[in-house]
């Protein structure tokens, strides 16, 4: 082989080597910047491509995945002049590789000190109470502003998150004690909500014994007046069913008024009573015409 088949053999590699090295491959969520002369040519996206050697250059590589920016905190003052550290997370999103290659240098520090700038224009507006209690306000107002600010460098803020607010260190007391006192109040409205229920089923029970108790003696008062008209019925089918006797045995009248004569002295028992003796009693026990009581010691 002659010194002229060598050095076409070595062009033939430098040249493949060449080839080689101007197919460029782009991985999935990544896009390439290719400059021509020093100008912008084209935006590569995911695949197999070639470029034209010398004149062709990749200018950048550039993720499309979202990526988080995680800001240091930043001293703001609120609008009742309360000096406090606050440091945000933002999640970002290239959307327009190009915009973002030639629209501004060193976007992330843009953003950054665009952040800290409208942080304190929007928490300037609030006090410090509703610093606090108003994050998610906060968030969405700060995704807006940046969001909007950063569309000519090709970037979506997707979301803003405050990661920390840091008060000064009395204003950190007298919140503590502020949670404790409120605290302390739950406790003694639910102690006395406890006694008040407690009291509540204290007199509800009472009430309930006492109406017991009254349909208790009600109950009995019943009970005993039922029996004493049983008695009182008793005693009259007692009465009625002796006159029948008598009747059907067909007593006279002198017996009767015997049987009754003994029935008063019965009654008398020895005690000190005066007894009214009727007229037809005395005329058949003997007795004067002019005696019309009979007295027993």
């Amino acid at each position: 082989m002659g010194g002229g088949g060598l050095a076409a053999i070595i062009i033939g590699v430098i040249l493949l080597l060449v080839a080689i090295s101007c197919i460029k491959v782009v991985p999935q969520a990544t896009t390439v910047i290719v400059e021509r002369f020093g100008a912008y040519q084209a935006t590569w996206e995911t695949g197999v491509h070639m470029k034209f050697p010398v004149i062709d250059k990749v200018a950048k590589r550039i993720s499309l995945k979202e990526k988080v920016a995680d800001f240091a905190p930043q001293a703001v003052i609120t609008k009742d002049n309360v000096t406090m550290q606050i440091d945000t997370v933002l999640f970002y999103q290239i959307v327009d590789p190009k915009l973002y290659a030639y629209g501004i240098e060193r976007p992330i520090i843009a953003i950054e000190n665009l952040s800290a700038t409208t942080l304190r224009n929007i928490i300037g507006d609030l006090e410090l109470d509703q610093t606090l209690t108003s994050r998610d306000i906060i968030n969405t107002r700060m995704r807006e502003i940046l969001d909007e600010a950063t569309d000519p460098w090709g970037i979506k803020v997707n979301r803003v998150e405050l990661k920390n607010i840091i008060p000064p260190r009395e204003i950190q007391a007298a919140m503590e004690k502020q949670m404790k006192a409120e605290r302390e109040k739950r406790e003694a409205i639910l102690i006395a909500e406890g006694q008040k229920e407690s009291a509540i089923r204290v007199a509800e029970g009472e009430k309930e014994s006492a109406i017991l108790r009254a349909e208790a003696k009600k109950e009995a008062a019943i009970r005993e007046a039922e029996g004493q008209a049983e008695a009182i019925l008793k005693v009259q089918e007692a009465t009625a069913k002796g006159l029948q006797m008598i009747k059907d045995v067909g007593a006279d009248q002198g017996l009767i008024a015997i049987k009754g004569l003994e029935a008063f002295e019965k009654a008398a028992d020895g005690k000190a009573t005066k007894i009214i003796i009727p007229s037809e009693i005395q005329g058949l026990a003997g007795l004067a015409t002019s005696v019309k009581e009979i007295v027993k010691e």
